[in-house]
């Protein structure tokens, strides 16, 4: 027989971590189950290991909301933020519910029998599991294909060229030269940390992006976690960081020529009035139509003013032995080649679904909350914001899920199910969201509605409202099998 737990959990990272916690606490009675495809949790800290790996987000809100990150440095390093997952894991237990090295293959939902049959390949082989609720918390890129667009003459190239999402632990480019393709969060953590020990590293970019510096360490973080216990101190941080984080985003949303003005002006002052940052940092879109990039402590700036490293902004020709040939008829020497080219979107892990035998297309269907589909019973998905930290999101997914677990057991119905019918509601795109990865696949994501409950806020303070205080009842239909399913009332 299959094995049977009450909650299947995808994925081991920050998201799936966070939720074992929030299930174990507030729906203690319900058992569940954490399916790792790797050997090792972390997801992301685990699987990127390429020279200055860190987040682009403060560890404030980053972190845990239960568990506070205690070190210094906001702004932190892959290791270190890979283990304060591992440590959260353990200190709560949630270690010991997660199945490693077993890789979900598909998942099947029957109505009749209100749950989901997960096909799995595990160390011991294929096999099934079933569950009542299955929590997507698998990211949002493949983390086995990454986006590396085709370059004539590659082949001809003499050095070696490299992918950040696979990189290899034996690379030496110490004394050597290096060109870093991309001018994303990748590309702008290498470049400095490269700097560090190569000869020189060009950051050849097609286009520029925002890029912004602020402090490694939260002074006032710092401060206030030497006046009060720790749990409080980060409370205060965490608050002061999301409303800051609001504030600017509205602020950019609502005046975007003022901010871009605003943040160029902060690039002149890092690289000095003779730097062509209308060439090199000045982008075609406006300020969050793409994420902005961070840089703690300006490194890049510092790296780019001592001679260590060069921007350069121009389009590729073809790759030679020596090197890339521009369009504009240089050729940048190189050693190493770093393709900073981003990733390769892979929603919900590229799991196939089907709905009482038939396939699920995401396409098709429309986001409930940001975090459920419309007509798919019982699946949550984790997809964090765009515009701030990921685990503000994955943090109000996790509750709201055992909100609809405890509000089933009371009702004492087994399917939950969000169903729209608003004839008059529009299809929108995923996420209003220029970037690379989400345009490339746009044709593959479901859609957002016209209307609340089905259009995304990107905005942690309304999503708490409606998350965490709003009703269960709003577009979402409760049944059990062999019932039509109608909406009840609490």
């Amino acid at each position: 027989m299959a094995e049977h737990v009450d909650v299947v959990v995808v994925g081991a990272g920050i998201s799936g971590i966070g939720t074992g916690y929030h299930l174990q606490t507030r729906c203690p009675d319900r058992s569940y189950a954490i399916l790792e495809a790797r050997n090792q949790m972390g997801g992301t800290w685990d699987l990127f290991r390429y020279p200055g790996i860190r987040s682009d987000s403060d560890m404030h809100t980053l972190g845990f909301s239960f568990h506070p990150w205690t070190q210094a440095k906001a702004i932190a390093d892959g290791p270190s933020i890979k283990a304060y997952v591992e440590e959260t894991a353990r200190t709560y237990g949630i270690d010991k519910h997660i199945r490693f090295g077993t890789r979900v293959l598909s998942a099947s939902w029957s109505t009749a029998d209100a749950r989901w049959t997960v096909e799995i390949q595990g160390p011991s082989g294929a096999r099934t599991m079933t569950c009542n609720f299955l929590a997507m918390c698998s990211g949002y890129y493949s983390y086995d294909k990454a986006h590396a667009p085709s370059f004539a003459g590659s082949e001809d190239f003499g050095g070696r060229i490299v992918h950040p999402q696979f990189w290899p632990a034996e690379l030496d480019y110490a004394g050597k030269q290096v060109v870093v393709i991309g001018s994303g969060a990748t590309a702008v953590t290498l470049v400095p940390e490269m700097a560090r020990d190569a000869a020189k590293v060009t950051m050849l970019q097609r286009s520029p992006t925002y890029v912004v510096s602020r402090p490694a360490e939260d002074t006032v973080a710092n401060w206030l976690r030497a006046k009060l216990p720790s749990k409080a101190a980060y409370g205060v941080t965490r608050w002061k960081n999301v409303l800051l984080g609001m504030f600017f985003y509205r602020m950019t949303r609502k005046r975007p020529e003022k901010t871009k003005e605003r943040l160029l002006g902060m690039v002149r002052e890092h690289l000095g009035p003779d730097y062509d940052v209308a060439t090199h940092f000045t982008p075609r879109y406006n300020p969050w139509d793409q994420r902005l990039c961070l840089v703690p402590d300006a490194d890049l700036f510092t790296a780019i003013r001592n001679g260590r490293a060069e921007v350069v902004t121009d389009t590729i020709e073809r790759f030679v032995p020596e090197g890339i040939q521009l369009s504009s008829g240089r050729t940048i020497p190189a050693d190493v080649i770093v393709t900073a080219t981003g990733l390769e979107l892979s929603l919900m892990g590229g799991v196939p679904f089907t709905v009482d035998g038939a396939p699920v297309n995401l396409a098709d269907k429309l986001q409930y909350k940001g975090m459920m589909f419309s007509d798919v019973p019982n699946l949550a998905f984790t997809f964090g914001y765009t515009n701030a930290s990921w685990t503000l999101k994955a943090d109000l997914v996790a509750k709201y899920v055992c909100r609809l677990l405890n509000t089933m057991r009371k009702r004492q119905t087994a399917i939950v199910t969000p169903h729209n019918e608003d004839p008059t509601m529009a299809a929108e795109a995923f996420v209003d969201f220029s970037s690379g990865y989400i345009q490339r696949a746009a044709d593959r994501l479901p859609k957002q509605g016209s209307k609340r409950p089905w259009k995304l806020n990107q905005n942690y303070a309304l999503d708490v409202l409606a998350m965490k205080f709003g009703s269960v009842d709003d577009a979402m239909v409760y049944s059990n099998p062999g019932q039509e399913r109608t909406r009840q009332v609490a």
